[in-house]
């Protein structure tokens, strides 16, 4: 239990360095990183006071910093999978926005835990027009191992954005994972009573 808390919170860390990345259009994945990570930290270094008298401060902040370049959306409709074709436009709405509220509410609470995590970016790199691009990066932090993170980006079409839809961490790869947990009860339950349940947890 404690590794897997452990690769679940690397997850998150990696994931909160790409807040902004809507009001910067047509940028590298390995740029977003680095750049967008450091002010994020910055902002949530600077309001540590703050956030342990208001710890609802952290929802702020994943609103405004981190949402932006989550592609909820597509990591929603990935989770659906096959039963993506089986919903209405209504359904799968309703499943992205449940998606979304409970990743607020994930993502808060691993950053509340944030004690100055060092993350190492790989270099830049040509994309070579692909739209999915894999970014290796490594989280370190004093005297515990290192733990070594894939990031995967996908590129908007329209916008040109970058934006998170998973990661691998130490071989996992949550989008995967979480696909399988939900699948079970997506064909046992339906997606509206997923979408639901989603919903209650992020409250």
């Amino acid at each position: 239990m404690h590794v897997l808390t452990r690769l679940l919170m690397a997850f998150l860390l990696i994931l909160s360095f790409l807040g902004q990345t809507a009001v910067i259009p047509k940028i590298s994945p390995y740029s977003v990183l680095e750049s967008v990570g450091n002010r994020l930290f910055t902002r949530l270094a600077a309001n540590q006071q703050e956030i342990t008298k208001f710890p609802n401060l952290v929802n702020v902040i994943v609103e405004e910093e981190l949402m932006p370049a989550i592609d909820y959306k597509y990591a929603a409709y990935r989770i659906l999978g096959k039963h993506l074709q089986k919903t209405t436009q209504e359904q799968r709405a309703q499943f992205a926005l449940s998606m979304r509220s409970y990743l607020v509410r994930t993502y808060a609470s691993a950053l509340k835990q944030y004690n100055n995590q060092k993350v190492i970016f790989e270099t830049e790199k040509p994309t070579k027009n692909k739209r999915i691009v894999a970014v290796k990066t490594q989280i370190i932090e004093m005297n515990k191992p290192t733990i070594d993170v894939v990031f995967k980006m996908r590129k908007n079409k329209k916008t040109g954005q970058w934006k998170a839809f998973d990661l691998v961490v130490e071989g996992i790869s949550l989008l995967s994972s979480k696909k399988a947990e939900l699948g079970k009860k997506i064909v046992n339950e339906g997606v509206e009573h997923v979408a639901k349940e989603l919903a209650a947890l992020a409250k």
